[in-house]
């Protein structure tokens, strides 16, 4: 009965054209992908943490190979624009308990003739103890975890123009 269920579902999606997000941007970005971040020179180690997150959603979302600049039919460049953590929550005694991370990243993406530039962010939220500072290793992650959602922000905003016929 399941199987039939979703046989039905799949034949329903098919027959209505629908394309997942990544086909629409890959339309607008090509085959081959080349990333580049530029350095921080405030938090270098934000930028390691970006570079990381970029390469793994090239690869993953956009379904492209990622290759060097040379080679490449479009070549992304991220810089961190800013990085800023601010506090959501507190406990009854005053100390807070939830931060939200930002990061806005700009965006240059260069395809043959074509140069545009896009402007993204990302946040995420995390917990800590009352009292306590915020330790490297939630900080690395909660930079990583804004950053992949400043990345799909982009990744949103290719696929709206590949399915608007935007392409290369």
């Amino acid at each position: 009965m399941k199987l039939v269920l979703a046989l039905a579902l799949a034949l329903m999606i098919s027959g209505c054209g629908y394309a997942p997000a990544s086909h629409y941007a890959k339309n607008v970005v090509g085959e081959s992908v080349s990333t580049e971040v530029v350095i921080s020179m405030e938090d270098p180690q934000n930028t390691v943490i970006i570079k990381d997150a970029v390469d793994i959603a090239v690869i993953t979302k956009f379904r492209t190979a990622l290759v060097g600049k040379e080679s490449s039919k479009t070549h992304l460049k991220f810089s961190i624009t800013s990085v800023g953590f601010s506090p959501l929550r507190y406990d009854t005694n005053g100390y807070v308990i939830t931060y939200r991370t930002t990061v806005s990243m700009g965006v240059g993406r260069t395809s043959l003739n074509t140069n545009e530039n896009y402007h993204v962010s990302g946040m995420y939220d995390f917990d800590i103890k009352p009292n306590a500072i915020i330790s490297d290793q939630a900080r690395f992650e909660a930079i990583r975890q804004a950053s992949q959602k400043g990345i799909d922000n982009f990744i949103a905003q290719v696929a709206a123009q590949g399915s608007r016929g935007e392409s290369k």
